[in-house]
C-alpha cells in the first residue's frame, strides 16, 4: 500500500536510525570517558559500590600518610633508645674503670659528666613532629600513644579507624619505665628513677642524675670520697638501666617492623581496591573502540535506508504531474 499521508518504511527506518545514532553516543561516551559506569544512570547499584569504595581508598591514602608519619615518630624514638644505650655501656665502662686501685676518678668523672649530657641531648633531641616518646615534661605525656593503623568498613556500612598502641609510660618507680628523662617527678624515667637501685636493694638511691622537678636521689658521681662499694652499687644499677633501655629498643624496633607491615599492607589494598573498582566501572576499550566503529558504519547504512524508504513516494508524485 502507498500512502501518501504514512511512510511506514521511512518510519521504521528512522527509529532504527535513532536507536543507532543512541548507542553510537553511548559507545563514545565510554571511549572518552574510559568508564562504562560513568553515572548512576549507567547502572545505579555498580555506581554506588564503586563511589564508596573510590571514598575508602581516598581514606586509605590518608592512613597511608599518616603510617609514614608514625614510622618516623617511632624511627626516631628508637635511634634515641639505641643510642642512648651505647652511652651507658661507655659510662659503665668508666665506672668499672674507676674500680681499679690508683686511678684518677675526678678525671674519669669528668668524662662521665660530659656522656651523661650526651645523653641529655640524645633524650631531648629524640623529637618528632612535636612527638618526644623519651622525655617526660608533663603528666600528659603519660598517655598511651596511639598511631592510626588502618581503616575499615564494617558490614553494616559504619567505619573504624584502628590504632596501633603503645604504653609510652610504664610504671613509675619500678624498673618497668619508658621514658629515658622525667623532668616531672623523675620516678617515670630510666635515667633519673630510684626504682632500679630501689629493686637492687643497694644503700643508696642511685640515679645518673635528677629530673628537674620531683625528689633529689644519689647522683653518679665519682670523687675520691665514693667507696668501692657504692662503685659497685652504681655499676650493678647503671647494667640495669641499661638492660630496660635495651627492652625498650626492643618494643620500639618491633613497633617500627610493625608500621611498616601495615603500611605495605595498607598499599597493596589500595591497589585491590582501585583494580576491584575498575572491573566493575571500567570500559573495555578495545570492544567499545570495534562498537564504535560498527555503529558509524551502522549510521551511514541506516541515512541510506531513509533516503531509500523517502524515496518510495517518487512514484505517485510523477503520476501527479
Amino acid at each position: 500500500m502507498l500512502s501518501i499521508k504514512t511512510n511506514g518504511a521511512a518510519i521504521g527506518a528512522l527509529d532504527i536510525l535513532r536507536a543507532t545514532i543512541d548507542g553510537r553516543g553511548e559507545t563514545q561516551s565510554r571511549v572518552t570517558t574510559g568508564y562504562r559506569v560513568a553515572q548512576a544512570s549507567d547502572d545505579a547499584a555498580y555506581w554506588s559500590i564503586a563511589t564508596t569504595m573510590r571514598s575508602d581508598n581516598k581514606a586509605l591514602s590518608a592512613v597511608e600518610d599518616a603510617l609514614g608519619m608514625a614510622g618516623a615518630i617511632v624511627d626516631t624514638a628508637y635511634n634515641g633508645v639505641d643510642s642512648a644505650v651505647d652511652v651507658m655501656q661507655e659510662i659503665k665502662t668508666r665506672m668499672v674503670l674507676a674500680r681499679e686501685p690508683g686511678v684518677d676518678r675526678d678525671k674519669i668523672n669528668t668524662e662521665i659528666v660530659e656522656l651523661k649530657e650526651q645523653l641529655k641531648t640524645i633524650t631531648h633531641a629524640s623529637s618528632f613532629s612535636g612527638q618526644n616518646w623519651l622525655w617526660r615534661t608533663d603528666v600528659a605525656d603519660d598517655a598511651p600513644k596511639q598511631l592510626v593503623g588502618s581503616f575499615r568498613r564494617d558490614a553494616d556500612g559504619g567505619v573504624t579507624v584502628t590504632n596501633v598502641d603503645y604504653d609510652v609510660a610504664g610504671v613509675a618507680g619500678t624498673s618497668e619505665v619508658n621514658f629515658l628523662i622525667d623532668d616531672v617527678s623523675g620516678d617515670s624515667g630510666i635515667l633519673t628513677g630510684s626504682g632500679f637501685a630501689a629493686e637492687l636493694g643497694t644503700a643508696k638511691s642511685w640515679v645518673m642524675f635528677n629530673g628537674e622537678s620531683g625528689p633529689t636521689y644519689d647522683e653518679m658521681v665519682l670523687n675520691d670520697s665514693v667507696t668501692d662499694t657504692e662503685i659497685e652499687e652504681m655499676i650493678s644499677v647503671i647494667d640495669a638501666m641499661a638492660e630496660r633501655a635495651t627492652d625498650v629498643g626492643t618494643t620500639l624496633g618491633a613497633l617500627v617492623t610493625r608500621v611498616e607491615l601495615q603500611s605495605g599492607f595498607v598499599m597493596d589494598l589500595q591497589d585491590s581496591i582501585h583494580y576491584g573498582v575498575g572491573k566493575m566501572v571500567d570500559a573495555d576499550m578495545d570492544l567499545e573502540s570495534t562498537r564504535l566503529k560498527a555503529l558509524e558504519t551502522k549510521e551511514q547504512l541506516g541515512i541510506q535506508a531513509l533516503a531509500i524508504a523517502n524515496a518510495s513516494t517518487e512514484p505517485l508524485i510523477s503520476l501527479l504531474r
